[in-house]
C-alpha cells in the first residue's frame, strides 16, 4: 500500500531556527500544527564557546524508557542497552518520502567519515511510527543503505509516542486517506544524548546539512560537553 509523509513546513521551520537562536524553541511536529506537544525543549543562543554546531538544549531530556524490538526480533531496553554511549535518536518511519530518508542518509553520510573506533562509541537509533508496517526485516533493510549499524526498533505504538512525548515530540497515529495512501505525522528533530549522563544535550532540526553532523559526531564519540 502506498504511504506518504506529511511534507515539513519550511516556513515554520525558518521561524523556529530564528526563535531558537534568539532563546528559545518548543519541538515542532513535522506537518502538524503543533498542538498537543508536551514539554518544549527550551534551548540557549549558540555560546560562543559551545564547540557544536548543533543546538544546546537548555533543558537535558531524561532518556526514554523504552522496551521494543529491534531488527533481529528482539527484545530491545533503549535506556539499558545504549547506558553510557552517545546516542542519536529519530523518530520517523521507512515509507516517508522525504525527512526520514533525508535525515538518516545525512547521519549515515557522517558516520562514514568517523573512524572504526569512533564509530563505536555512537548509537543511532530510528524508532518507527508506523510499527504496523514497519517490521523487523522491514526496518533492517531500510536501515541498511544507510547504516548497516544504525538500531532500528518498532513495537506498541503507544509506548513510541509516550516516549517520543516525553523528549516534547509529537506522533500522530498513522490515517488512511481517502485514496488509499498512510500519512504518519512525527517530529522531525534528532536528539543527541551524551555518555556522562545519559541525557539529552543538543538537538538537530530537520534540513541540518551533512557538514553539521560531520563536525559534531567526532565531539559526540569523544562525549565533548555542550
Amino acid at each position: 500500500m502506498p504511504r506518504t509523509a506529511r511534507t515539513p513546513r519550511s516556513v515554520r521551520m525558518a521561524g523556529a531556527v530564528a526563535i531558537a537562536l534568539a532563546s528559545a524553541l518548543a519541538l515542532t511536529a513535522c506537518g502538524s500544527d503543533g498542538g498537543g506537544s508536551a514539554s518544549p525543549a527550551k534551548v540557549v543562543q549558540q555560546k560562543s564557546d559551545s564547540p557544536y554546531e548543533g543546538t544546546v538544549l537548555g533543558k537535558h531530556f531524561e532518556k526514554p524508557d523504552l522496551q521494543l524490538t529491534d531488527t533481529a526480533g528482539q527484545p530491545y531496553d533503549l535506556r539499558r542497552q545504549t547506558n553510557g554511549k552517545t546516542t542519536l535518536l529519530f523518530f520517523g518511519y521507512t515509507s516517508c518520502p522525504d525527512v526520514c530518508p533525508t535525515t538518516m542518509g545525512d547521519i549515515g553520510v557522517a558516520m562514514k567519515k568517523l573512524s572504526p573506533e569512533e564509530r563505536e562509541k555512537v548509537n543511532v537509533v530510528f524508532v518507527s511510527t508506523d510499527p504496523q508496517r514497519d517490521t523487523p526485516q522491514v526496518l533492517r533493510t531500510w536501515l541498511d543503505s544507510m547504516g548497516s549499524d544504525f538500531i532500528g526498533l518498532t513495537g506498541d505504538l503507544e509506548k513510541v509516542k509516550a516516549a517520543a512525548k516525553s523528549l516534547g515530540i509529537l506522533i500522530e497515529d498513522p490515517v488512511v486517506n481517502g485514496d488509499g495512501t498512510v500519512t504518519s505525522t512525527h517530529g522531525a528533530q534528532v536528539l543527541a544524548f551524551l555518555p556522562s549522563d545519559d541525557k539529552a544535550h543538543l538537538l538537530y532540526l530537520s534540513g541540518t546539512e551533512v557538514k553539521t553532523y560531520e563536525h559534531d559526531l567526532p565531539l559526540l564519540a569523544k562525549g565533548v560537553a555542550a
